[in-house]
């Protein structure tokens, strides 16, 4: 509450009973709204919760959230259903008695939910062991399974609770959830068989057909299809956009695991679920003398099947009655509509009594085997107060069960606050409110009520119909405040239809005069309804279908079929020894009375807490917040009726201790620290506060104060001290920390002074016996450095390797050329260098060797062979060494010249031989040896000599006896040539430029490498056969060609310079 004063002004008040207003209607409304707008779902009416559905998530309720509500002060966070289950859990721990939460209102309001997130928070803040997490995950499970066999979208609400629910959950004395327990009121049978329009029937129908396994639905003889079962389609919305139908059949199937239904109940179960199913599919006709009879074998034979009944039996429990004569039985058929009923009176039955069967299942893992005293906790989530457009006897039932718990509201309330007011000895002041008990003595009195005149006009022999029921409430009740009706005498004739039309034939054609309601009422009420006016507001029933239900017969064969059942479940839900007494049984509304009875008793044992639902507007829409709805809904609640009761006497109470601890600051007496009681704290603080008689009063423990004004006024002044408190404080403790940082700061910074001046005189005294050390060592081992290894010289040859092996990594050879430029080893390292050194340079000479392209390749191949015809052997050669070959020297040659290409004629004569080589030449004739420029082409097979676009002379490479070349700098080469005949040319006198080039080309085309000879001085050759010549070769200052005296050519060449 303290924190919710600071906030007020933004979010509204966290609790009415702040409320300056508490009386208007209004100003409550306004509130709620404010703190709706803002998503504050949640407000207090001192410890009771008003819930308002917010219809969307909210990030409130993570594991964080329920940490931070765990153990806190009720009022002192802001208004949760967190706060509310950890103040009933502390409250029971420390008081160590049972306590009940009362979740009410209407449905769609979010009292489901509700009890979900209590339910949730114990689990997480209970201790926690294997056995209680058992417990915690069954409880927390049994929601999903009630939900699918008790819930049902209605107009209102897509997971409406059909059923009302009692939960206990059992504690032990450290507060570890051992147990739990469950009662249910008031199924809502006759949903099975019908539903309105826009309305579902119970979940379960739709999660086995939707959902179901392949081989479960085919086990079971169902498709999935909802538009196939006369049960799921009265509604005429099977599928909902906001229920997933398959998602739920999972969680249910894992929660009947975690429960520990076994597979044959599981089997059993779903057998149940479907042979209702099968049994609104049969139809009846009439036979030839008006008697049902079924239409069709085939629903009948899965009903038959599944639950384990002999065909003909069941189709005789459902189109026979048995009557007993005398001392006689005799089978009386039934007409089509008496079977009608028949079969769905059955359903009801079948379905009803499995929903209690599943209940009991699940209380017996509930059930605490230890038999020690447990505190109890119990969750009342129960239908809220419903008016629909047409209210039947459902809605007088749940209507009546929300009298008796106003009624009782009322009363705990009351009983709290007189109880609370006498122990801290204040006077209690009587409280007026609007009391109930009229109502419920209307509905329950003996003799008198309407309970008791229904079951009187349901045990009436003859034709009792549902408007003599009205005729006798007419009769009995006629002058009661809170009932009203029109008045009109009903012809007594049978009953046949069960629905509204009915009542147009059997009223009499001239209507008396209304005696109990005015001409204004009159209008707005049909005939055959009556008028209650409730606690909550005025709700007409309509009385059609209130004897059929209340009655809730099924004939007694049918229950006889039912005992020969081989289906487990039904065998017990129908059990052979439910006494066979002619004696009816008693009606429904008489069944809930009794059960609301013994859950008043449940109740007034235990201390009550409440959570009150409220929803916001029809259609579900988050954000909208509708006036007139939450109006209505404030109203039937009884928040008003509870807000005057809180507020009757005093606004506030606190305990002594928690007030003056708050507010000490407002009192110079009391600030900071009050030595004496509190009781006498607080009388200081207020004298000085100046607060008057009238608005307050000290009990023996709590501070009573009357209006809200006054705690807002102490408030106000609070917060405005408090800044001015923070201020000084603030101020002071700066001072006080920055005064007591300094003086650490100096003393840290002399240690540190100390303490580095120290560690730097260590070094240095270290760091000197190191160099000491060090350089004796060096000396020692210099001196020995070439005796063998030892203590005295290890370290300093360890370090020569060291220097050498660093220094040679800093100036290795780049190339494989550069291999002699190594760097020169110490006396101990010479091995080791000289292996390093091969190593070294193996590895330069592989890197080389892979780095060379098969280009390159190929031209180191090339030159090797010239190296190996021509190294050290002519003069010119290594001027060679670093001229790359080319594959043609014609392309250049002629590319510089602006000549033509080899011409096209003679690459005619030679397109079947592939040319590989051609080179420029001048060709010296064998007569007089003059010069003249050819062609020099290799092709594979023969070498042609060319004249532009005449082949001079062709040579092929078996006719090549050799070639010569001079040991001098010339570019000359004689081709000898075989010459048998007199009539071919003898040898060829080339001069070639790119000598060595072309006579490496020729070696490799011809394959000839030993046909090259190196000669000194003359070479001779062959003009004709018979007739040679000589060329003579010699040194000179210039290179010159010319005939000598002798007849000889002389090539005179220049000596080449050494490289």
């Amino acid at each position: 509450m303290e924190a919710a004063l600071t906030a007020r002004d933004r979010v509204g008040i966290q609790d009415f009973v702040l409320l300056d207003a508490h009386t208007s209607e209004t100003a409550f409304l306004d509130n709620l709204r404010k703190r709706f707008h803002e998503n504050l779902i949640y407000t207090y009416i001192g410890t009771l919760l008003v819930s308002v559905n917010p219809y969307k998530e909210l990030d409130i309720y993570s594991k964080k959230q329920m940490d931070t509500y765990m153990g806190v002060n009720f009022f002192e966070l802001p208004p949760h259903i967190y706060a509310l289950a950890d103040n009933v859990f502390r409250t029971m721990q420390s008081e160590f008695n049972n306590h009940f939460i009362l979740i009410s209102g209407e449905s769609g309001a979010g009292k489901t939910e509700a009890s979900k997130k209590i339910l949730q928070f114990y689990a997480v803040s209970c201790p926690s062991t294997k056995v209680l997490d058992n417990v915690r995950d069954r409880l927390l499970l049994s929601n999903p399974v009630l939900e699918a066999f008790g819930n049902a979208k209605t107009l209102k609400n897509d997971n409406s609770s059909r059923f009302g629910k009692y939960m206990d959950i059992q504690f032990d004395h450290q507060g570890g959830a051992v147990g739990g327990h469950i009662l249910s009121y008031l199924l809502e049978k006759s949903r099975v068989v019908h539903q309105n329009h826009g309305e579902r029937n119970f979940h379960i129908f739709y999660q086995l057909v939707e959902g179901g396994e392949e081989d479960l639905l085919r086990w079971l003889g169902l498709e999935r299809n909802c538009q196939l079962y006369r049960y799921l389609v009265q509604g005429d919305c099977a599928k909902v956009s906001s229920i997933s139908d398959k998602s739920d059949w999972r969680m249910l199937r894992k929660a009947l695991a975690v429960i520990e239904f076994s597979e044959s109940d599981v089997e059993d179960l779903f057998s149940i679920i479907a042979s209702v199913l099968h049994l609104g599919n049969i139809r009846f006709e009439a036979d030839g003398r008006g008697y049902a009879c079924t239409s069709g074998h085939k629903e009948t034979h899965w009903v038959s099947k599944l639950l384990g009944i002999p065909t003909q039996v069941l189709l005789q429990g459902l189109t026979h009655r048995k009557i007993e004569a005398k001392a006689e039985e005799v089978l009386s058929p039934f007409s089509v509509d008496h079977a009608v009923y028949a079969r769905d009176a059955l359903a009801k039955a079948i379905y009803g009594r499995t929903f209690s069967w599943l209940v009991g299942k699940i209380n017996e893992s509930l059930v605490n085997k230890d038999s020690s005293r447990k505190t109890v906790i119990g969750l009342l989530d129960i239908y809220g107060f419903e008016v629909f457009s047409v209210n039947s006897f459902e809605q007088f039932c749940i209507n009546y069960c929300n009298e008796k718990l106003q009624q009782l509201f009322i009363q705990l309330t009351l009983k709290s606050e007189q109880e609370e007011y006498e122990m801290e000895g204040i006077e209690w002041e009587p409280v007026p409110y609007f009391n109930n008990k009229i109502i419920c003595d209307l509905v329950e009195e003996k003799h008198r009520g309407i309970i008791a005149l229904l079951d009187e006009e349901c045990l009436l022999p003859g034709e009792a119909t549902d408007l003599t029921f009205l005729e006798k409430m007419e009769e009995k009740i006629c002058g009661h405040p809170h009932f009203v009706t029109s008045v009109t005498h009903y012809c007594c004739g049978r009953q046949t239809h069960r629905d509204k039309n009915y009542l147009k034939k059997t009223l009499c054609p001239i209507p008396c005069s209304h005696k109990l309601a005015d001409q204004k009422t009159r209008k707005t009420l049909e005939r055959g309804d009556f008028r209650l006016l409730h606690y909550a507001g005025e709700v007409t029933y309509c009385v059609v279908g209130f004897l059929d239900k209340n009655n809730d017969l099924l004939y007694r064969n049918g229950k006889e079929v039912m005992r020969q059942s081989k289906n487990a479940i039904v065998k017990h839900c129908f059990p052979a020894t439910e006494p066979h007494s002619k004696r009816r049984p008693e009606t429904v509304v008489t069944q809930f009375k009794n059960s609301l009875v013994g859950l008043t008793e449940i109740l007034m044992s235990k201390e009550p807490w409440y959570v009150r639902c409220i929803k916001p507007n029809e259609s579900k829409q988050p954000g909208r917040f509708d006036d007139v709805l939450v109006r209505h809904q404030v109203k039937y609640l009884g928040l008003m009726e509870h807000l005057r009761v809180r507020r009757a006497g005093f606004a506030y109470r606190r305990k002594y201790e928690i007030f003056l601890q708050r507010y000490k600051p407002l009192c110079p007496d009391t600030w900071p620290n009050w030595r004496g009681s509190a009781a006498e704290g607080v009388q200081r603080l207020i004298k000085h506060l100046g607060y008057k008689r009238d608005e307050y009063k000290m009990g023996r423990t709590k501070i009573f104060i009357r209006h809200p004004r006054t705690l807002f006024a102490t408030e106000d002044a609070f917060q405005v001290c408090k800044h001015k408190l923070a201020t000084r404080i603030q101020a002071k403790y700066k001072g006080y920390r920055v005064k007591e940082e300094y003086a650490k700061q100096k003393e840290a910074a002399t240690k540190i002074e100390n303490c580095w001046r120290g560690l730097l005189a260590r070094k240095e005294r270290e760091k000197r016996a190191w160099a000491v050390k060090v350089i004796k060592k060096f000396i020692k081992g210099f001196i020995t450095r070439n005796q063998p290894s030892c203590v005295d010289n290890s370290e300093y040859l360890a370090y020569v390797r060291q220097n050498y092996l660093t220094r040679l990594a800093e100036n290795l050879p780049k190339t494989v050329l550069e291999k002699d430029h190594w760097l020169t080893a110490p006396p101990i390292m010479q091995e080791a260098s000289q292996l390093l050194k091969k190593l070294y340079t193996r590895l330069m000479v592989r890197k080389y060797v892979r780095g060379i392209s098969p280009q390159r390749k190929a031209q180191l191949l090339l030159k090797a062979q010239t190296s190996t015809m021509f190294k050290c052997k002519k003069e010119n050669y290594p001027f060679s060494v670093c001229r790359p070959f080319a594959d043609t020297r014609i392309w250049s040659l002629l590319f510089h010249q602006g000549a033509e290409d080899i011409n096209t004629k003679v690459l005619q004569i030679m397109q079947h031989e592939q040319v590989k080589y051609s080179v420029p030449v001048v060709k010296y004739d064998r007569n007089g040896f003059r010069p003249r420029l050819r062609q020099l082409i290799f092709t594979l097979e023969a070498a042609y000599l060319v004249e532009e676009a005449k082949i001079k002379q062709r040579m092929d490479y078996g006719s090549l006896r050799g070639v010569s070349v001079s040991n001098l700098s010339d570019n000359f080469l004689i081709l000898h040539v075989s010459c048998d005949d007199i009539k071919q040319k003898g040898d060829l006198v080339l001069q070639c430029d790119y000598l060595f080039e072309a006579l490496t080309k020729l070696c490799v085309i011809a394959n000839k490498q030993n046909y090259i000879k190196v000669v000194q001085g003359s070479v001779r050759f062959d003009i004709q056969p018979g007739r040679e010549g000589f060329v003579d070769f010699k040194s000179g200052q210039e290179s010159i060609v010319y005939r000598a005296k002798n007849g000889h050519l002389m090539v005179e060449s220049t000596r080449a310079k050494s490289r």
